[in-house]
């Protein structure tokens, strides 16, 4: 069954409240005129990035259902994308999601959720990385952060890293599968407290870089948010710079509406004030390629 429009299989967790996973992904990709068909990993009252007592309910066991009455259905996408996985098992059953919908070799974007700031999430452990770097082998395109970077490739976290360090752990994460590797929230050596985005696209053996110019503000999802707009620019035939420019640019707007506002971080970015940005022209602006 193929659609008028482009269409992405979403495998990430919904929030009730908060702007993180499918609350972000959904309203992004629908603005950039993609279709998203949503297939939960756990619901949650309110996200966990700072608050306490939210209830959830693990969609582990419903899951091959609803892929099994897709695959009935005879569904096709464009693009499978997966974020915030609970399990070991749910990795197994994303595997199989690939494989099953393979036919019209969709674009898979796999963001390895698994921590930040140094270390694993709560309800992380080294099985999870283990698994992970088995689902990334199937994957063209992933987007983990400098921290999920490090525990996918067994390397030490550290701030004070060369350009040159992150170039090799760009390949050989490639080297694991994917045709492009995008992290995130990378120490930019040339200025003391921003950080980067950083990618290599293997097919052209080309490295870019784009910056994030610090702001003092941390809102949860912003991983989500980004990740997202790269997936729906290039499914809009973007190419891999403009799709990093385009995802650095919607963020730093983000966070720039909403920073002069009192309200709790922890609910995410003001995202309903910005989303009409996404359909405004494509400007080329900060990316730079790496030699």
């Amino acid at each position: 069954m193929k659609s008028l429009v482009k269409r992405v299989a979403a495998i990430h967790d919904l929030s009730g409240f908060g702007r993180t996973s499918l609350a972000v992904v959904i309203p992004i990709l629908s603005t950039m005129g993609v279709q998203v068909c949503s297939l939960p990993t756990a619901v949650f009252s309110t996200h966990t990035g700072g608050f306490e007592g939210y209830h959830f309910v693990d969609l582990t066991e419903q899951m091959e259902a609803i892929m099994e009455h897709w695959q009935e259905l005879g569904i096709e996408f464009d693009c499978v994308y997966s974020g915030f996985l609970g399990s070991p098992r749910q990795v197994e059953i994303i595997a199989r999601f690939i494989d099953r919908f393979s036919k019209e070799k969709p674009l898979v974007v796999i963001d390895p959720v698994l921590g930040d700031d140094g270390k694993l999430y709560q309800t992380m452990d080294q099985t999870m990385v283990k698994e992970m770097r088995r689902l990334i082998s199937k994957a063209n395109m992933i987007t983990p952060n400098f921290t999920e970077a490090a525990y996918l490739l067994g390397e030490e976290f550290c701030q004070g890293i060369a350009v040159k360090k992150i170039k090799d752990w760009l390949v050989r994460l490639s080297e694991m599968g994917p045709e492009t590797v995008i992290i995130t929230s990378v120490p930019d050596c040339k200025a003391a407290k921003n950080t980067c985005v950083m990618a290599y696209d293997r097919l052209t053996n080309r490295f870019w870089k784009v910056s994030c110019v610090y702001i003092p503000a941390n809102f949860p999802g912003t991983g989500d948010t980004f990740t997202s707009v790269v997936v729906g620019s290039i499914l809009q035939g973007d190419s891999l710079p403009i799709a990093l420019d385009r995802g650095v640019q919607f963020i730093t707007t983000a966070i720039r509406a909403s920073y002069g506002y009192e309200y709790p971080r922890r609910e995410g970015i003001l995202l309903e004030r910005v989303l009409a940005s996404l359909n405004l022209p494509v400007v080329a602006g900060s990316y730079e390629i790496l030699e």
